[in-house]
């Protein structure tokens, strides 16, 4: 059972996407703010426990990133419908979550098996993702940031979002020709 503690931190992780987005919509920021960190908080708890006490599980290894991709994509769908972040790059977002998603199933059913190793560029993304998303937060709730800021983070994600997408196409094209090969 102790096994199962990072399993139900993160379901409680997911289940925070919910109204720290509401807190969001309704500009309640410092009450969002202290929920995304705790949040946050909870991310590096479950992989600190599953790591220190060997409490890996299947279960876990797909719950944990499934959790923060639901957690980005909710809260930059939230600040595109408030304006706050422009609806192109939100679409490239998702788009690129969409073609990983569509192909890891596509490789699973090809191959038999998926092995899901996120690629450098791919935590890279994630981490400006979430960089933008903190700062986006900070200029819409406490301090404007110059317009030449968010602009240039906002197409630093754009491209390292396009570059993700396409290093995992790649990727699992050329394991899925190998593996075709054999």
């Amino acid at each position: 059972m102790r096994e199962q503690i990072p399993n139900i931190i993160t379901v409680i992780r997911i289940l925070s996407i919910a109204p720290i987005c509401w807190l969001l919509w309704q500009e309640a920021y410092e009450w969002a703010l202290t929920l995304l960190v705790l949040a946050g908080l909870s991310d590096a708890l479950d992989g600190f426990l599953a790591r220190r006490y060997g409490w890996l599980t299947r279960l876990g290894a797909m719950l944990d990133p499934v959790a923060d991709k639901l957690f980005v994509v909710a809260v930059f769908i939230v600040f595109g419908l408030k304006g706050d972040l422009p609806w192109w790059l939100i679409a490239l977002v998702m788009g690129r979550d969409v073609v990983i998603v569509l192909g890891a199933i596509a490789y699973r059913l090809f191959t038999g098996r998926l092995d899901m190793r996120p690629l450098i560029i791919s935590k890279v993304n994630t981490g400006l993702q979430i960089f933008l998303l903190a700062t986006t937060l900070l200029h819409v709730a406490l301090y404007p940031l110059p317009p030449w800021f968010n602009l240039g983070l906002q197409w630093s994600v754009a491209v390292t979002t396009v570059l993700s997408g396409a290093a995992y196409i790649w990727l699992w094209g050329r394991y899925a020709w190998r593996k075709g090969e054999t």
